[in-house]
């Protein structure tokens, strides 16, 4: 049987591990910022979007932030018990629930965005600006190119909206 050795893989040369900890490190910086409004870096993403389209189906949302619809459920489920969103039954469609931020959702979400910001720069802070906008340019590249290898891909451009 072979040792783990003799594979000649290196696993810090491998992009997916490097994605795995750059991962790690961008969500316990977010918690690290953000950890007083008890926002997780997936709810902010939730009240962002809504907040952003108010009105916004579950479904389209879970598309938009690129989640499945049960682990959807659960982020508006808790967002919904803190009383900072609230699910309306859709006039055009009785079986759809439209989205829309409370007053406390609101104030919770423009609390939580100047953490969120000093998230964002602390983990580009290695970088130059030059490098920065290199860096982003390239994972836009790799996450677009490869949004329908994932178990829950995104809507192409539905967060610019």
């Amino acid at each position: 049987m072979d040792t783990p050795e003799s594979t000649g893989v290196d696993i810090d040369q491998q992009p997916g591990y490097a994605i795995r900890r750059l991962h790690q490190i961008a969500v316990g910086i977010f918690l690290q910022e953000a950890g007083e409004t008890g926002v997780t870096p997936v709810q902010y993403a939730a009240l962002q979007v809504v907040g952003n389209q108010p009105g916004i189906d579950q479904r389209t949302l879970a598309r938009t932030i690129a989640l499945d619809t049960s682990t959807t459920g659960g982020v508006i489920d808790r967002l919904e018990a803190r009383g900072w969103l609230e699910r309306r039954t859709s006039p055009e469609d009785r079986r759809a629930r439209q989205l829309f931020l409370t007053p406390a959702g609101m104030q919770g979400l423009v609390d939580t965005v100047p953490a969120m910001l000093r998230a964002q720069e602390q983990i580009l802070a290695p970088l130059t600006a030059r490098q920065r906008s290199e860096f982003m340019r390239l994972l836009m590249v790799i996450v677009t190119q490869n949004n329908d290898l994932s178990r829950a891909p995104g809507e192409p451009g539905a967060r610019s909206a």
